[in-house]
């Protein structure tokens, strides 16, 4: 039931299956014509038996073709094994009664997928799990396409989830690359995307997905915690020196072109020392008064 087979040479194509509308009237009018057509045939089967059994059935067929239809739900219509359409429009709804409706909700849907354990592109152990906004878009895709809509997107998403952690790593390092979490959104958008691939043969629309856990595994995370601390005090240090470089080379360029004092490479190397002394230590620098000349 997952589509029609069709012929080519000596190859059978699966041709699958979409939605459709079925061919529907309001319940509306039907309910009363099948109530009338039983309380007739009750009436009628005391003197015309034949004629009041006819009614019966007719009233009880009319009646089993209503459908009450509730918001956020759809009726998948097959006749005879042959889908037929699907019943969106809310309210009571009447089809052929012979056929079988299937119930498919149309709501929107979250999923959190478990936390899974892999290695990352640097082949460093992460723990990353996601929660995926779905909805069935296609319900005919969603019966027959699928053997179970639900589990098929939770399986489908924990896959894309192991697939883009083991794509990138879970840090850049300095390097132009993307990362699991300096990136956040570029990777929300490809896993987004991949799921929407892998679900599509369901029928079902990705709304939107989002990183919900994302670290490193425990026999490593304090390892890479120190790593981490080591590495933004190398950067902060690194951006103190760069400071301190640029105070100094203005101080003495002010010096030269003011006059104030006139410095040989060897004063102008203990200046520097000294300035660079006070601006990196990370210890408040005592200061020494000179009261004799500057060379002494």
């Amino acid at each position: 039931m997952a589509g029609t087979a069709v012929t080519m040479g000596m190859a059978a194509v699966d041709v699958p299956i979409s939605e459709k509308k079925a061919n529907d009237l309001p319940g509306a009018l039907a309910l009363p014509v099948g109530l009338a057509l039983v309380a007739g045939g009750a009436a009628a089967i005391a003197v015309v038996p034949l004629l009041g059994v006819v009614l019966l059935l007719a009233g009880a067929l009319a009646l089993a073709g209503l459908n009450a239809v509730a918001p956020g739900q759809a009726r998948v219509v097959t006749l005879f094994g042959r889908y037929v359409g699907t019943i969106r429009v809310n309210g009571l709804r009447w089809v052929n009664p012979f056929t079988k409706r299937h119930r498919v909700s149309t709501r929107i849907r979250n999923h959190e997928t478990a936390t899974s354990k892999v290695n990352d592109a640097d082949g460093n152990p992460i723990e990353m799990a996601a929660v995926v906004v779905w909805q069935v878009a296609d319900t005919a895709k969603a019966v027959y396409g699928v053997e179970n809509v639900v589990a098929f997107v939770a399986t489908q998403a924990e896959t894309a989830v192991r697939h883009v952690a083991g794509s990138y790593p879970y840090d850049a390092r300095g390097q132009e690359r993307l990362s699991l979490r300096e990136n956040a959104d570029e990777i929300t958008s490809r896993l987004s995307a991949e799921i929407a691939e892998r679900v599509a043969a369901a029928g079902v629309h990705v709304v939107e997905s989002r990183i919900t856990r994302l670290s490193y595994a425990p026999e490593i995370a304090q390892v890479m915690l120190r790593r981490q601390q080591a590495e933004a005090v190398v950067d902060a240090r690194r951006r103190l020196v760069d400071g301190a470089v640029g105070m100094v080379r203005q101080a003495l360029e002010q010096l030269t072109e003011q006059g104030l004092v006139d410095l040989d490479e060897e004063r102008k190397a203990a200046m520097v020392s000294n300035l660079l002394v006070v601006l990196c230590s990370e210890s408040a620098t005592q200061p020494v008064v000179n009261t004799g000349t500057l060379y002494q």
